[in-house]
């Protein structure tokens, strides 16, 4: 039972020790924001709410992009074209963004996670249309 814990141990040692980097963005805000100056992001979209040091790193709290979306009601279509029944009703989005960046020693930022973001079924997330620029459909 002790060679198990101990060789499990050492397993989660050797694993915590792994570091990936593999430089592939995986959103419209990681492919605009990686390997950019960190003041190029904080003066386009304001400073930061708190910052902590890693190691050589910092690692930056930030979050804007504040906004109320109304959404209309949906309603299934006819067979003649006219509105039938209510799928859902009309609702209002209260939209914010919150990021976490890591920054090495010379400013740029090494990686960017998203915290707090709203998701869609169709299209970017609100992080994605306002901090990568990506195009709601």
């Amino acid at each position: 039972m002790n060679f198990r814990m101990m060789t499990a141990a050492g397993l989660l040692l050797a694993l915590a020790g792994c570091t990936t980097t593999t430089g592939v963005a995986r959103n419209a805000v990681e492919s605009r924001w990686l390997g950019q100056p960190a003041g190029t992001f904080f003066a386009q979209f304001g400073p930061p709410i708190s910052d902590a040091e890693a190691g050589s790193d910092t690692v930056y709290s930030w979050k804007g992009g504040y906004k109320t979306r109304k959404v209309p009601a949906e309603y299934e279509k006819t067979a003649d074209g006219k509105r039938g029944k209510r799928i859902s009703p009309a609702r209002t989005e209260y939209l914010s963004c919150s990021v976490q960046l890591t920054v090495s020693s010379d400013y740029v930022i090494r990686s960017i996670r998203l915290v707090g973001d709203r998701k869609r079924p169709n299209g970017p997330s609100w992080c994605e249309e306002f901090l990568g620029g990506a195009k709601a459909e």
